[in-house]
């Protein structure tokens, strides 16, 4: 199933990586979900993904302030990164994601921006060997104001620089569209787990 691009011309393609390059939302809700099942919080899978692109820190924040918890944000963080490490060995790469990074590749300069800590994001690269495919990674940490905000796209374009008019984005998430719908830059939006999952039964079907 290849991903309809939009036309060009593009100079620089941008792209979220969890969800979008790596197939690693599901181990992500698996870590999340343990570690904060240690704390005694609950996060429903359906807000896991409407929180997609989200900082890690962010998240946990959001959740103490929603159930009334005093979690230790950095502890918890620490810990839900080190589960989703020990998942890592599972983790693939999103098909027609791949197939756009293999083909482009050398032709168009490639950034990731990531709400995700760059510790992970360099490991989920790593087991894919597309680590060396990116000319730059921004991540948690490196922009202020998260997703949906467009900060981290346009630091991304401005490291790379390509005008932003000139990026293409590949997202996964709402959040991610509408920053980079901010930055003003054109999108692909890469369906996530359930959605592929639907569309590939419909064809069958058909």
């Amino acid at each position: 199933m290849k991903l309809a691009l939009p036309e060009g011309p593009f100079k620089a393609y941008l792209f979220d990586c969890d969800g979008t390059i790596a197939d690693s939302m599901p181990l992500h809700y698996l870590a999340w979900h343990e570690a904060l099942a240690e704390q005694g919080c609950d996060f429903p899978e359906r807000l896991f993904y409407e929180w997609g692109g989200m900082p890690v820190l962010e998240i946990i924040s959001s959740l103490n302030r929603q159930q009334g918890l005093e979690m230790d944000v950095e502890a918890v963080a620490h810990r839900k990164e080190n589960l989703y490490y020990e998942y890592l060995p599972r983790l693939t790469a999103v098909p027609e994601v791949l197939e756009v990074i293999k083909s482009a590749h050398g032709t168009l300069p490639f950034a990731v921006v990531s709400g995700s800590t760059r510790e992970s994001v360099t490991a989920s690269l790593n087991v894919l060997h597309l680590l060396d495919k990116f000319d730059t990674l921004v991540c948690a940490g490196d922009y202020t104001r998260s997703k949906p905000d467009p900060e981290g796209f346009l630091l991304g374009a401005e490291r790379l620089g390509v005008p932003p008019a000139s990026c293409l984005v590949f997202e996964d998430t709402a959040m991610g569209i509408q920053a980079a719908t901010a930055a003003g830059m054109a999108s692909v939006k890469v369906l996530q787990p359930w959605e592929r999952k639907q569309k590939n039964q419909d064809l069958s079907c058909a």
